[in-house]
């Protein structure tokens, strides 16, 4: 089904790309408003609210794609889709993923797949702020409860588990983007987590973290190592009421 109401800002410097692709999702009731340089996107995203993603577009041998998307992370969580134009780019695209983007697309892509990332991406976002909604201030997985209210973690066997203020801190960051990687330096800013100048210290409170929820720390099944990105929160999360 169509999704319509979706904003998109499409950073891209190639103005047939920027046609076609406005042209397309717009016939799809996706609204896409076009920028062509980093100011220009800046700019419109003064207020990120305006646009519920961004698809942003890695120029091989410039960091301005990257340094926007490092701007954006630092103060909106809004959907960010990177695009590049050459497989060999591997490099951008995992730096990307580390800095916050949620997914890429290698050109010449079809419009067609990329709609449907749009959709998925989209999809997945309103999912993870309707479960920060704070209507429902637990969250559950697997037995395990947080209660957010109380700073409480309780084990299925209804006990209470107690947790450091980093490790609170790192729990409720992945309870709030579920099955989706984080990468370190997403999650040093989302836990405020920095005794240390280097990101170890995330892989420190990880592996904390990891003896107090994970049946078997040491093949753990709950939070995963996500090679060249960081992190993910592998497991469903629902919302309790309690």
């Amino acid at each position: 089904m169509p999704a319509p109401g979706i904003r998109i800002l499409l950073l891209d410097d190639d103005a047939d790309v920027q046609r076609t692709v406005s042209d397309y999702f717009s016939e799809h009731g996706v609204s896409v408003t076009p920028a062509a340089t980093r100011l220009q996107a800046q700019a419109l995203l003064a207020d990120p609210t305006e646009f519920d993603l961004v698809a942003l577009n890695l120029r091989p041998g410039s960091e301005n794609g990257l340094e926007l998307l490092r701007e954006l992370r630092a103060r909106s969580d809004i959907p960010v889709i990177l695009t590049t134009a050459h497989r060999r780019d591997e490099l951008d695209r995992v730096l990307g993923l580390e800095l916050g983007a949620d997914d890429y697309l290698v050109k010449p892509y079809g419009l067609r797949e990329f709609l449907a990332r749009v959709r998925v991406v989209h999809r997945r976002a309103a999912g993870h702020a309707r479960h920060r909604s704070r209507d429902a201030p637990c969250r559950r997985f697997e037995g395990w409860v947080l209660n957010r209210r109380r700073r409480r973690l309780t084990n299925p066997a209804g006990v209470d588990v107690d947790l450091s203020k980093g490790e609170y801190a790192l729990l409720a960051a992945f309870l709030d983007a579920p099955q989706r990687p984080l990468s370190r330096e997403y999650l040093l800013q989302a836990t405020h987590i920095h005794e240390d100048v280097f990101d170890r210290s995330i892989d420190v409170q990880i592996l904390r973290l990891r003896r107090k929820i994970e049946t078997e720390p040491s093949q753990p099944a709950v939070i995963l190592t996500e090679r060249g990105v960081g992190y993910v929160f592998a497991v469903p999360v629902e919302c309790a009421a309690r």
